[in-house]
């Protein structure tokens, strides 16, 4: 009998590791060695639905360590929080802002609790959408009191942070909730990045803890400085939260905040040693990244499409986080090894001079703000139908459909499909919302 995933982690196990989940290997083998600690709820365990010993112990020391008030575990990755967090959101309004780029969770979020996303969007820099101006989330509050705040994503997928502390400020002037997706941002709570770390402003957030810590896939934690809105937090959790969640992933949670905490040298050390890799490439590109475990090499000087490029990395042992034609993306935690960099430096080095991948590069022409004729509920609610993505041109699509990895929409319920946003899920390998090459539109009336 062929056990065929278990098999293809055994394969693929040993690599340098420039992908999630954090700990890479190598940063949990102190804390996990065998199955026997995979328990469930047992008096000396506790309840996470409802705790009051080691769980409730572990989530007031991340809180004190993050500087939240208060900080919830969960199993479910980041999508779970950010459900609570829109469920509680809902109260205070019926609308809530996003950024065009945010992860497709937002959005059945959304969805699930009936929020009216007001899509932003910033300007397009080097191939890649900015953070929407503070001036515009001020007017849109202004001009609607029925919104209840701002959902954003910060650090997003290629490392640009958001201005959070102008969007703190633009939400207390209004009266409205400042919430942020920082699934790729959990070690920014430790050092001199701190600054930069989405609990320094906002009411609610997320951190995807095992995107950049020593913690296990699945492992991460809500947390919460507007006491507000405790019980509605409380209750989303308890809604969206497995009721079966992972002790072994729990406990990984914990360890990684207080790793992290604790050993502040080892984030220097490779943090120095990256730019120490950057600096070292003459002639290589890398996007301008505002943090440090987000390295984005430009692919455009070199004519050379970064899956390509990806491609030959993998044949000698380097797995990136994933290349969307322009941008080869790696990311790094306080637990990459430099015998690790040294292999990124050595391939990408080799690669980069590889004459057979030059001209496979094909600029990305920019989406356009696609025209909105209905809301992205309103489109989610009416009768639909089918259509290869060709057909759908000019029709109003009544699903989010876009690439993955990062899992970011190109067209949005509500949006008049263009060819522009039909050509960018054409030539993605992974998508979602389009499978078997259809995309569900409203029907026409």
């Amino acid at each position: 009998m062929t056990y065929h995933i278990y098999e293809s982690l055994k394969k693929a196990a040993r690599h340098a590791s420039f992908h999630t989940p954090g700990h890479k290997g190598e940063g949990l083998r102190t804390l996990f060695r065998d199955s026997a600690l995979d328990l469930t709820e047992l008096s000396v365990t506790d309840d996470l639905g409802s705790p009051d010993g080691p769980i409730a112990a572990a989530q007031r020391d991340i809180a004190e360590l993050t500087g939240a008030r208060r900080a919830y575990l969960t199993t479910d990755g980041s999508t779970s929080g950010i459900y609570a967090m829109l469920y509680a959101a809902r109260r205070a309004g019926r609308k809530v802002i996003v950024p065009r780029g945010s992860h497709k969770s937002v959005w059945n979020g959304c969805r699930l609790v009936g929020l009216e996303p007001v899509i932003v969007q910033g300007e397009e820099k080097n191939g890649i959408l900015s953070c929407p101006d503070p001036a515009r989330i001020a007017g849109l509050f202004a001009a609607d009191e029925d919104i209840c705040g701002m959902l954003m994503v910060s650090p997003d997928y290629y490392g640009n942070v958001a201005p959070l502390k102008k969007y703190a400020e633009v939400a207390r002037a209004y009266g409205r909730l400042l919430m942020v997706d920082g699934a790729h941002g959990a070690h920014l709570a430790f050092g001199e990045d701190r600054p930069l770390y989405a609990g320094c402003y906002a009411d609610m957030w997320v951190d995807g803890a095992h995107k950049s810590l020593p913690v296990l896939t699945q492992g991460a934690a809500v947390f919460l400085n507007n006491l507000a809105f405790e019980g509605l937090l409380c209750e989303g959790l308890s809604i969206f939260r497995t009721t079966s969640p992972s002790f072994p992933v729990m406990a990984s949670v914990e360890y990684g905040y207080k790793y992290a905490a604790a050993n502040l040298k080892y984030i220097g050390r490779v943090k120095a040693a990256v730019q120490a890799l950057k600096e070292g490439l003459s002639g290589i590109k890398f996007y301008p990244s505002d943090d440090w475990t987000k390295l984005c090499l430009d692919c455009a000087p070199l004519r050379t499409d970064s899956r390509l490029f990806a491609e030959k990395l993998e044949k000698r042992g380097i797995y990136a986080e994933f290349a969307d034609g322009r941008y080869l993306v790696f990311y790094l935690s306080p637990c990459t090894t430099p015998s690790h960099l040294n292999a990124l430096r050595a391939g990408i080095s080799r690669v980069s001079k590889s004459k057979k991948l030059r001209g496979t590069y094909t600029p990305r022409t920019a989406c356009p703000v696609p025209a909105r004729t209905y809301s992205f509920l309103y489109a989610l609610s009416q009768p639909y139908e089918y259509v290869p993505l060709e057909a759908g041109i000019g029709r109003m699509s009544a699903c989010n459909a876009g690439v993955m990895p990062p899992c970011i929409p190109v067209i949005v319920a509500g949006e008049i499909i263009s060819r522009e946003a039909v050509s960018a899920i054409r030539s993605a390998p992974h998508t979602f919302g389009a499978e078997g090459g259809m995309i569900r539109v409203v029907k026409k009336q």
